[in-house]
Parts: structure tokens; C-alpha cells; sequence
């Protein structure tokens, strides 16, 4: 954990990283987002897709959901709102990027031949410290749907989970949340200038796939 506390460690809900259309774009580039994946090659046009990879996390970090547990959530969407997905990749992150207090839940990005959907871990401890500041109003209900319990400690906001809602939170709403802006790519040029409503797009898709998330993990859960 690169010398921080597992107390320090701050995570944040918005994939900031999550919607990188096109390789060369050079905003885009200059923050290092592509270059963390672009060692993923075109896929030969013979593989079965989408490629699945899971990494290690560290010790203090888990993957709430497998790769194949990722993908089996993904089929139960509709097969044109996945076709194209070239990759779904369970991440280890990066020593590199600074810290992990900017290190996002997911990504979503595409280019050179890819379109790879990131999942990244969560703390073993259950408990994910959001910083120091209030939460907003809509990052912290959208917790407290998905079930979580939310204290102030030491001067901190943290949210305590237990397994199944965090793994449905993974599924509805980081997961789908990446596939809607698979989807968007299909219907809209996105641009920088219209950000905002590519992330509102993908909100309201993970939000319609909510029974479809339930589906998924009554199922995994009796698997």
C-alpha cells in the first residue's frame, strides 16, 4: 500500500478515468490513462472475446467479484449493448499513479483496436474511507441504496459493507456503469465538452439494469 495506512486510504465513486474514447487523444494521454493499458494488443479477429484477466490484488485489497463473475453479469445484459467489449480486466493498481486517493473504482477505455472495461479492488477490511470532506448529497444516498452503513470517524466519512451488498453495488453500480458507456459510445460522438452527460448517461443505464443486477447475484449467491 505504498506506505499508507489502510485509515489514509481514500477511494472515489466517479470513474473519472471511465469514459477515455480514442487513443489519441491527447488531453487524455497527457494523464497517463491510456499509456496504463495500452500494453492490451488488438485482439486476432479468431479469439473468442471478450478476453478476461484477473489480476493479484495487494494483500489489503480484494476483488469483490471475479473476472468470470464479471462476465456472467455482463451476458445477462442484452448482446448488442456488449458486443464490442474486447476485454474485461480485474486490475491490481498501479504503484504509479500517486496515490490511491485519486484512484477510481472502474474504467472504461477505448482505443487501437480495444475496448476494455477496468474493474478495480476494494479494501479487505469492508470499510472504504471517502476523505475528509462531506460526502454529496448523491454520492451518498446512491451508498445508502446499495446498502451501506455510513459513520464521521476522525474526521473522516467511511462506509462499512458487508459481501453481498457490496458485490451487488459492484454489479449495478460500477459495472453496468461501464457498459452504459459502451453503449453510449454506439449512439453518440462523445466529446470533452459533453463529459457530464456521458456520465449521466451511464448512471441512468446502470440504474435501469437494477432488477437485471439483483437477477445476477441471487444467482451467484446460490451458485
Amino acid at each position: 500500500m505504498s506506505g499508507q495506512s489502510r485509515k489514509a486510504t481514500r477511494w472515489r465513486r466517479n470513474r473519472k478515468f471511465g469514459d477515455v474514447y480514442g487513443g489519441r487523444n491527447k488531453a487524455k494521454l497527457s494523464e497517463n490513462v491510456f499509456e496504463r493499458c495500452h500494453s492490451l494488443s488488438r485482439p486476432d479477429p479468431t479469439r473468442k472475446l471478450p478476453i478476461l484477466i484477473e489480476d493479484n490484488p495487494s494483500r489489503d485489497f480484494f476483488f469483490p467479484l471475479s473476472v468470470e463473475e464479471c462476465w456472467e453479469a455482463v451476458q445477462a445484459l442484452p448482446q448488442s449493448h456488449i458486443e464490442g467489449i474486447t476485454h474485461i480486466w480485474c486490475r491490481r493498481p498501479s504503484s504509479r499513479r500517486g496515490g490511491r486517493d485519486s484512484q477510481p473504482l472502474a474504467e472504461y477505455i477505448c482505443g487501437s483496436g480495444v475496448r476494455v472495461i477496468v474493474i478495480y479492488p476494494w479494501p479487505r477490511s469492508m470499510r472504504m474511507v471517502h476523505g475528509n470532506g462531506p460526502l454529496t448529497g448523491a454520492f451518498a444516498n446512491e451508498l445508502r441504496r446499495y446498502g451501506a452503513v455510513l459513520k464521521q470517524e476522525d474526521g473522516n466519512m467511511v462506509s462499512y459493507w458487508s459481501l453481498s451488498l457490496l458485490k451487488r453495488y459492484y454489479i449495478n453500480a460500477i459495472l453496468y456503469h461501464e457498459v452504459g458507456h459502451h453503449v453510449d459510445l454506439h449512439y453518440r460522438r462523445l466529446s470533452k465538452a459533453n463529459r457530464r452527460a456521458g456520465e449521466s448517461f451511464a448512471d441512468e443505464y446502470s440504474m435501469q439494469r437494477t432488477a437485471t443486477a439483483v437477477h445476477v447475484l441471487n444467482k451467484l449467491e446460490r451458485a
